[in-house]
């Protein structure tokens, strides 16, 4: 077939499948007058490399992904090279969201010492001493003790929950995809110039939520290397209070939002009372193709549990 049919089932433009030429993505055969001549081969190498293209893959690293078609695999991407190239253009958008966010804590910054200014209020950021009371743990902090309340979940089906998250999107657990999902549940996170619950430092596993989220976010690049598709933090707490707490502490992933505590009545989770509120135990799950492959019960230290998930995952490669 000529050049403009090609571009033409493929949904591309002549000058495109030039340029794909000239890298040497595709080579037409030649007819006897020296025209190029396209075949269906290369109509599915053009398309593939348009789709690749539209997921933020560069033309020129579509390569591994073409080479692996004229291996005869059926998939472009059942080949090591073609995942290799998937993780580099995760961790090439990891970096830009981390980047981006950075960039929004800095303006949502800004924002608070303009609308505070003169007004006698002291911004959340000028908060230091606060803040840092979150991030330090007591060196006396009980220890949680394991009372089996969570080994019934590995092999448990994700519920059907639909679940708000920061972003403003509905999550739902059981569609979550054959890619590893890290959700770290946990009690509730403390707020500057919000007192927590009485005795709440003397309750196993209930202080050290602000540092645990601190870990996953700076390990968050590490875990989607080692294989973590997503990761969501998740709480009873409503989606404006952990909005506020993604944007204070530049978290590169969004919060889930469980009033209801829908999932712990769904999968039988361990909660606690205080204040007469009811509130998840802190544990973490690992999801894949809507089942609970693994579960992390109890977590203790908080601020070491990224790191414990990371270790996990390489451990345990898919």
């Amino acid at each position: 077939m000529r050049i403009g049919e090609l571009a033409r089932q493929a949904g591309v433009t002549a000058k495109a499948v030039r340029y794909y030429e000239s890298l040497g993505l595709i080579t037409p055969g030649r007819l006897a007058n020296g025209y190029r001549d396209y075949d269906g081969d290369d109509v599915r190498l053009v398309r593939e490399i348009r789709a690749l293209h539209r997921l933020g893959i560069p033309v020129e690293g579509t390569r591994p992904f073409l080479e692996c078609l004229a291996a005869g695999r059926a998939y472009a991407d059942d080949c090591p090279a073609s995942l290799a190239s998937y993780r580099a253009a995760i961790d090439e958008l990891t970096g830009r969201i981390e980047a981006l966010t950075a960039r929004r804590t800095t303006l949502i910054a800004h924002l608070n010492a303009a609308a505070h200014r003169g007004s006698g209020v002291v911004p959340p950021e000028e908060r230091g001493t606060a803040v840092m009371d979150y991030l330090t743990l007591p060196a006396d902090l009980p220890v949680p003790e394991d009372d089996g309340a969570a080994d019934h979940l590995p092999g448990t089906r994700a519920p059907r929950l639909a679940l708000l998250d920061t972003a403003g999107r509905t999550v739902r657990l059981d569609a979550l995809g054959p890619r590893r999902t890290v959700v770290y549940v946990y009690p509730l996170t403390g707020r500057p110039g919000t007192d927590l619950p009485e005795g709440w430092n003397s309750i196993p596993g209930a202080r050290g939520c602000t540092p645990e989220s601190c870990g996953f976010r700076d390990h968050f690049q590490d875990l989607l290397a080692a294989g973590a598709g997503r990761v969501y933090g998740l709480s009873s707490q409503d989606t404006d209070y952990q909005r506020e707490v993604v944007e204070r502490l530049g978290l590169p992933f969004d919060m889930l939002c469980d009033p209801a505590l829908g999932l712990a009545d769904a999968l039988g989770l361990p909660t606690f009372e205080v204040e007469g509120m009811r509130l998840f135990k802190r544990l973490t799950l690992v999801l894949r193709d809507g089942v609970v492959e693994h579960v992390f019960y109890p977590v203790f230290p908080p601020n070491e549990h990224a790191r414990q998930v990371l270790t996990w995952l390489r451990e345990h490669p898919l």
